[in-house]
C-alpha cells in the first residue's frame, strides 16, 4: 500500500505531503484543483514516462518522494525530473534505471485513470480478465512453459529441414575449402618467418662478404684477433705472477676464446651455406603470396586462417554425419506440440468452466449498480485457434457479449456499451478479480487507484459504487478522485485538494479532513455555495446513513453486517515522512 507521498515543485504543486490510510482513501475537490496531478505523480513512481514540462514553471526540479509498504517491509521510491526533462530514479537510496524502476514497483499498485475503462474495448485484454477471476495462473504457466519449449523444438527441427536442403552444397564448399587449406598446410606465424628469409635472400652478397671479412678479422689476416690475443693471454700470465688479481682474468681466457672460435666457425659456415639462387628467392616469394591470398580469403590474421581451417574440419565432420536426424527432430517437436496442446487443454477447460460463474457473479454486481437485467456472457472463438495463432497464453480466444437491455441478444461488449456502462462494468470486474473465488484467504493484490470512476453514473448508482469501493477497500488499499458526495461518504480518510493564490502564485493544498470539516466538504458537494443548515443537515446524515464514524465510536457499532472492515486508527506514515525529510 502507499504509505506516505511528497511532491515538490511538479506542475501547479509546489509542496505536498500525504499521508494515506489502509482502506478507502478520497479526495475531492473543484474542478482543476490539481487532483489528478497526484494520479499522474504516483505514475511516475511506477516508471512512467517524464517530461520536463511537468516541472514547475520557474524551477529546476521536480521530485516525488513515496514510501510503500509490501510484504511487511517498506520501500522508499524517489524519481527527480529536470527541466530539461532528464530524470533520475532512486529505489531505497539506489540509483536505477527506468525499466528497473518498473519492474522493481510492479504490483505495488494499480491505475485506473479517467479513460482506464477503456481498456475493456480491447477484446484481446477479455480473456486475462477471465483468468483473473478463474486464479488460473497454477495452469498458465505450464502452458507458457511448454509453448516455449515447442516453439524451440519446432524452430530447431525447420533449422534442421533447411539445413538438410542445402547439405549437399554446403558439404561441396566446406571440402574444397578445407582442402585448399590443408594443401597449404600454413603454420603458426610462417608468414613472419618467410619475410625474415626474403630479406636475408635479398642481401645474400653482402651478407656473404661479410661473414667473410669478419672471419678474416678473427682467424685468417695477419694481425687476427685470435692470434693477437695470445699475445695478450702471456701478458696477463706474466702479470698475475705479479699480482694475484689478474688470476680470473687469466682463468676466462679458454672461454673467452671459445666463444671467438664458435663464432668464426658460425661466420664461415653461414656465409658458404646462403642459398641465393634466384630459384630460392623465387620459392619463398610464392610461398608468401599464397600465405596472402589465404588471409584475405579467411584471415585477417594467420592465426585466422589456421582456425578457419580446424572450423572446416569440424563442419565437414558434421555434415558428413549429418547430426541430429530429421526423424529425431521431428518426433521431438511432436512430443513438444503434444505437451502443450495437452496443457493448453486443461487451461482452455479450466476458463470455460469458469464462465458461468464469472457471468452470474458479474451480473450480480452490475445489479447493484443499476444495471439489473443486464445479461453477460463470455465466448470463445470455436473449439480452438488454428496453429499459427496459438500463444504463451494457449489456443483459445474469448470475448465479452452483454445485453443491457431485456429482450436483445448480447453483442460484443465493445460495440453496445456506453461510456457510464463501461466505467460500472471496469468496476464490477475489479471487484471480482480482487476477490477472486469469493474466499477471505490471503490475496496479495496491489493496491488500486481510481481517477473519476463515477464518471456518467450518479443517484443511487453512485451509492452502491461507494459501497463497492468501500468493500474494495476491506481488502487492498483503494485511492478514489471523485466529484460525488455519495461515494466520498464512504471514505475511511477524506482528503481536500484546493488551488490557493499565494504570492501571486498558485499553489495546491491537500488537507486530510477532521469530522467537522469533512461535513463541509460533503455539504458543498451536495449543494455548492452558500451552505444553509439543510444542506449541512443532508451532508450529516448522508455520512451518519454510510456508517461515519466520529471520533470515539467502535468499528463493531458501525460495520454492516457480513462486511470485512479494517479496524479504524490504522498506522499513519509519520515516521516514514521524518525518514524522508
Amino acid at each position: 500500500m502507499l504509505r506516505f507521498l511528497r511532491i515538490r515543485r511538479l506542475a501547479v504543486i509546489d509542496a505536498v505531503e500525504v499521508e494515506f490510510a489502509a482502506g478507502l482513501n478520497v479526495l475531492t475537490g473543484e474542478t482543476g484543483a490539481g487532483k489528478s496531478i497526484l494520479v499522474e505523480a504516483v505514475g511516475l513512481l511506477l516508471g512512467g514516462r517524464a517530461s520536463g514540462d511537468l516541472v514547475r514553471t520557474g524551477e529546476a526540479l521536480a521530485t516525488i518522494e513515496a514510501v510503500f509498504e509490501t510484504a511487511g517491509r517498506e520501500m522508499i521510491v524517489r524519481r527527480e525530473i529536470s527541466a530539461s526533462g532528464r530524470s533520475r530514479a532512486f529505489v531505497d537510496g539506489e540509483l536505477v534505471t527506468a525499466s528497473v524502476l518498473k519492474d522493481q514497483t510492479a504490483g505495488l499498485i494499480e491505475l485506473h485513470g479517467q479513460h482506464e475503462h477503456h481498456a475493456l474495448l480491447d477484446s484481446s485484454s477479455h480473456l486475462r480478465v477471465l483468468d483473473a477471476f478463474a486464479q488460473s495462473d497454477v495452469l498458465l504457466a505450464p502452458v507458457e512453459a511448454a509453448f516455449h519449449a515447442w516453439r524451440a523444438a519446432a524452430a530447431a527441427l525447420a533449422a534442421a529441414r533447411a539445413l538438410e536442403a542445402t547439405r549437399g552444397e554446403r558439404l561441396d564448399l566446406a571440402s574444397f575449402q578445407l582442402g585448399e587449406l590443408d594443401r597449404a598446410d600454413p603454420k603458426p606465424d610462417e608468414d613472419e618467418a618467410l619475410a625474415a628469409t626474403r630479406q636475408v635472400l635479398a642481401s645474400a652478397d653482402r651478407i656473404r662478404a661479410l661473414c667473410e671479412a669478419g672471419y678474416s678479422a678473427l682467424y685468417e689476416q695477419d694481425g687476427s684477433a685470435l692470434g693477437t690475443l695470445g699475445v695478450v693471454w702471456r701478458h696477463v700470465a706474466d702479470l698475475a705472477k705479479i699480482d694475484p688479481a689478474f688470476g680470473p682474468h687469466l682463468d676466462a681466457r679458454e672461454a673467452i676464446k671459445a666463444q671467438l672460435e664458435d663464432l668464426a666457425g658460425f661466420l664461415r659456415q653461414y656465409g658458404a651455406k646462403i642459398d641465393a639462387s634466384p630459384a630460392r628467392l623465387q620459392q619463398v616469394e610464392d610461398r608468401l603470396a599464397l600465405i596472402e591470398r589465404l588471409k584475405r580469403k579467411y584471415g585477417p590474421g594467420l592465426e585466422a586462417v589456421i582456425a578457419r581451417r580446424h572450423a572446416l574440419r569440424r563442419e565437414v565432420a558434421d555434415l558428413q554425419q549429418g547430426g541430429e536426424t530429421l526423424t529425431e527432430l521431428g518426433a521431438a517437436a511432436a512430443a513438444a506440440r503434444e505437451t502443450y496442446l495437452a496443457a493448453a487443454g486443461r487451461l482452455s477447460a479450466a476458463r470455460r468452466a469458469a464462465v458461468p460463474r464469472f457471468s452470474s457473479r458479474l451480473e450480480r454486481h452490475l445489479a447493484d449498480l443499476a444495471m439489473e437485467r443486464t445479461r453477460f456472457d463470455v465466448r470463445f472463438s470455436g473449439t480452438s485457434l488454428e496453429e499459427g495463432r496459438w500463444s504463451a497464453a494457449g489456443v483459445d480466444e474469448a470475448e465479452f457479449f452483454v445485453s443491457p437491455n431485456p429482450g436483445e441478444e448480447p453483442r460484443p461488449l465493445t460495440r453496445v456499451a456506453s461510456g457510464g456502462e463501461l466505467s460500472r462494468i471496469m468496476l464490477a470486474i475489479k471487484t471480482l478479480a480482487i476477490r477472486g473465488d469469493g474466499s477471505d484467504g490471503d490475496l496479495s493484490s496491489p493496491g488500486l487507484v481510481f481517477d473519476e470512476v463515477d464518471a456518467g453514473i450518479g443517484g443511487r448508482v453512485a451509492d452502491v459504487v461507494g459501497q463497492k469501493l468501500r468493500a474494495l477497500g476491506g481488502r487492498v488499499q483503494v485511492l478514489c478522485i471523485t466529484h460525488l458526495p455519495q461515494i466520498a461518504a464512504y471514505a475511511d480518510a477524506h482528503f481536500h485538494v484546493a488551488k490557493e493564490i499565494v504570492d501571486g502564485r498558485t499553489v495546491v493544498r491537500v488537507e486530510r479532513l477532521a469530522p467537522a470539516t469533512r461535513v463541509e466538504e460533503i455539504g458543498r458537494m451536495l449543494g455548492g455555495a452558500p451552505m444553509t443548515q439543510a444542506i449541512r443537515a443532508s451532508a450529516v446524515e448522508m455520512l451518519a446513513l454510510r456508517q461515519y464514524e466520529p471520533e470515539g465510536e467502535s468499528e463493531s457499532e458501525s460495520k454492516p453486517k457480513g462486511e470485512s472492515r479494517r479496524p479504524r486508527g490504522a498506522a499513519s506514515a509519520t515516521g516514514q515522512s521524518r525518514r524522508l525529510r
